[in-house]
């Protein structure tokens, strides 16, 4: 039996009448793909059994279908005939796929000069209409929520399809349904994964505590440069290369601090040169390629092993990679070495590889 997609697979846990519409893209389903030579380099004394959630095998590349799903499947239900989301890319994408799918407009508002471009390039050839705003991407989340309140009352009302959507939540929640199915019944020790918006880190601790039958402890990793759960204070001006965490005010901050105390967990601040190592094992030593920001949960479980915080042994952590490495491809090229010219001739080739 094909997959049917998150909402049909896990129906009985989700909010969704039996006659409800449904969007989808057969989203969900990614694999979890055990990692002992990366656990090896980052627990070298060994006892952590390490697992990654390739989220970027979704759909349009991201861990946003499966929220998106739910949300536009909603909107549809309820009459909508125009969505729109703020975005750093990822949100973008899913939003303008799925509405497409849906036949409805969908307007997505992103920072001037501030998305990777596959991104970009994904939303275009999705039909979105892209919106680029002198500001960041805490300004665009101001202007789209006050403008779908505007038009609340209207005869066309626009529905938004951020993480500040409940809907996004219900289907984001399936990712932790999955990842303990997969592990035969059981959470992990460690569920680790970026921390942006933190409508994803909300929407897992969601998903254990209804479906699992123990409870992970959570691990949230911010870049250094727009840390502000970390840091207790909205970031006004976040710098970071990890552009899809690069948020300075998270809609669902009460919610991830909330999540973070019930299950014991840590959030911390890392480097852009500790997430680019992190992101350079995950290729190099798994063959898993991510962007830059999904790389953010290894290096803040790496950060937290070295620091004594997490002991691995004995241990199992999944850690979420919830955006593929083609979304942006910029950051791939700028951080790889560059590629080796020879003749075409095969003597070129032998006195190469004699070194």
């Amino acid at each position: 039996m094909n997959w049917p997609g998150v909402i049909e697979a896990y129906r009985p846990y989700l909010p969704f009448d039996a006659d409800a519409p449904v969007v989808t893209l057969n989203e969900g389903n990614t694999p979890l793909i055990h990692a002992p030579r990366l656990a090896e380099q980052i627990a070298p004394r060994g006892g952590l059994q390490l697992y990654l959630k390739y989220e970027g095998l979704n759909p349009t590349g991201s861990f946003k279908d499966r929220g998106m799903t739910a949300a536009i499947s909603r909107a549809v239900q309820e009459g909508a005939e125009t969505v729109i989301c703020a975005s750093t890319g990822n949100t973008a994408a899913s939003a303008a796929a799925y509405a497409a799918r849906a036949g409805l407009r969908c307007l997505v508002l992103v920072p001037q000069g501030k998305i990777a471009l596959g991104k970009l390039a994904a939303s275009l050839a999705y039909g979105a209409e892209v919106i680029s705003i002198d500001g960041s991407f805490d300004d665009g989340l101001r202007m789209v929520r006050e403008i779908t309140e505007r038009r609340a009352d209207s005869r066309r009302p626009i529905a938004l399809v951020n993480s500040v959507n409940p809907w996004r939540l219900e289907g984001q929640k399936t990712g932790a349904f999955e990842i303990v199915d997969q592990l035969g019944g059981q959470a992990p020790d460690w569920h680790c994964l970026p921390v942006g918006n933190a409508g994803n880190i909300s929407a897992y601790w969601l998903g254990y505590k209804q479906y699992a039958k123990g409870l992970p402890r959570l691990l949230g990793g911010q870049a250094a440069g727009a840390a502000p759960i970390v840091l207790g204070r909205v970031v006004e001006k976040p710098e970071t290369l990890a552009t899809a965490i690069r948020i300075g005010n998270p809609a669902r901050w009460r919610q991830a601090v909330e999540a973070l105390d019930e299950s014991g967990g840590i959030i911390t601040a890392v480097s852009d040169e500790d997430i680019l190592e992190a992101w350079r094992l995950l290729a190099r030593v798994e063959g898993v390629f991510v962007e830059p920001a999904s790389a953010t949960g290894l290096a803040a479980l790496r950060q937290q092993i070295a620091l004594g915080e997490i002991d691995p042994a004995g241990r199992t952590a999944v850690v979420v990679l919830t955006g593929h490495g083609l979304k942006d491809p910029g950051t791939a090229v700028e951080q790889a070495a560059a590629p080796i010219t020879l003749k075409a001739e095969i003597e070129a080739l032998e006195r190469y590889l004699r070194g």
